[in-house]
């Protein structure tokens, strides 16, 4: 570690630079937030140096500008036969990667050493010294490349470990979700050779898929329960039950399963819709022969309002429904009270609800793919959750009071 006292720390890169790497940085933390998160361990050292990662996907480049400081402005070497072989996806890989071109088929090393100047000024250079991404996980031999420019420029080398990326976006497959995970390791000096840089990078991609996902156990048994054939039913029940007289609102179910399993958002909610209008349409019928069913949380005044609303508009009143606070169980057997047909009732309600169910379930989800990697923190969410639904409801009832 000696040896990497003596290299400098350069000047501070222009401003224009560092704002795109601000805005590069932002954008792909983002992107890769929405499908499963980023964790990064680890810095870069002050000022510049070479970085040398894995590569088994084209999700290696947006993870690595996710992950690394914005203030050394990270430029990626891309393949020129590939990356610039095209003016769509040169501009691409110029303004979304800050990419520069490396030839494969000789002259290579000339376009890296162009590099050197921007090393001194303090900026990272990431390579991916394998020349192409690996299919079998296994890291191929390194390139001199990246060590020639390194030292050139007088800079250290830092191995990083990449994890994630080949199941988020296999090599000639499809987008899925994943969570990606970089481990930065500590700074090599220039004359490291080939087969020492690659055995850092090995052991800290190993240390990186080794090292197990901190998940809460509440997390898990929802998880269970929402994955399997009990899920679409719970949702529906939750809902069809809110519809008569139940005074949890199938958001709240919704708001606990979507961020424990994302994926499973869509048909939880398309659940939820169905068990609400299903429900609603009984309640009007139970209404309209004359049963009163308990409608606990309710007041007077809701029953009021909503009386008032369907003389004036029938069956579309409903569409108030979603942000008054008024449950839907009212609507349904005030409209049966109210001699609303039931077709028009089962129109108006699909569109209210389930612009309202499939928002929720949505955010819901997306929130969850943000919060991935505190999924430890599931149980604390869900007092939360419940804590703040609890709040919400007792000032909706002592507001229509």
């Amino acid at each position: 570690m000696s040896t990497l006292l003596n290299f400098p720390v350069r000047a501070v890169l222009p401003r224009r630079s560092r704002l795109g790497a601000v805005l590069r940085r932002g954008l792909w933390w983002g992107v890769l937030s929405l499908t499963g998160g980023v964790e990064r361990r680890g810095r870069l050292p002050r000022g510049g140096c070479v970085v040398v990662a894995n590569h088994s996907s084209h999700a290696d480049t947006a993870a690595l500008l996710a992950a690394l400081d914005a203030r050394h402005s990270p430029a990626i070497g891309a393949a020129a036969d590939y990356w610039f072989a095209s003016p769509w996806r040169r501009r691409i890989c110029r303004r979304l990667a800050s990419g520069f071109p490396v030839r494969r088929g000789g002259g290579g090393m000339e376009d890296l050493l162009t590099m050197a100047g921007e090393l001194r000024a303090g900026r990272a250079v990431v390579l991916f010294p394998e020349g192409t991404r690996a299919q079998d996980g296994a890291l191929g031999s390194f390139h001199r490349g990246a060590l020639v420019l390194a030292e050139e420029a007088g800079v250290p080398v830092v191995p990083v470990g990449i994890a994630g990326t080949d199941r988020l976006l296999p090599k000639h497959g499809r987008l899925r979700s994943a969570l990606v995970r970089v481990t930065i390791g500590e700074p090599l000096p220039s004359a490291v050779s080939p087969e020492e840089a690659r055995d850092a990078v090995v052991a800290l991609h190993a240390r990186t898929v080794g090292e197990p996902l901190r998940d809460s156990a509440t997390r898990r048994r929802v998880a269970a329960v929402v994955t399997s054939r009990w899920g679409v039913p719970l949702a529906f029940c939750w809902a069809f039950a809110e519809a008569l007289s139940w005074p949890l609102m199938p958001e709240l179910l919704l708001g606990a399963v979507c961020v424990a399993v994302p994926r499973a958002a869509p048909k939880m909610s398309l659940g939820a819709l169905a068990g609400s209008l299903a429900g609603g349409l009984l309640a009007l019928h139970l209404a309209s022969a004359g049963v009163h069913l308990p409608a606990p949380l309710t007041t007077d005044r809701m029953r009021a309002e909503v009386r008032h609303e369907l003389a004036l508009e029938g069956a579309s009143a409903v569409r108030h429904q979603p942000w008054n606070g008024v449950p839907f169980k009212v609507y349904g057997a005030e409209a049966g009270r109210a001699g609303v047909h039931a077709p028009d009732w089962l129109a108006a309600s699909a569109a209210a609800r389930g612009s309202r169910t499939l928002t929720v379930g949505l955010a819901f989800a997306g929130f969850g793919l943000l919060m991935r990697r505190h999924r430890r923190q599931y149980g604390r969410y869900l007092v939360l959750l419940g804590g703040g639904f609890a709040a919400g409801l007792a000032l909706i009832v002592h507001g229509w009071g």
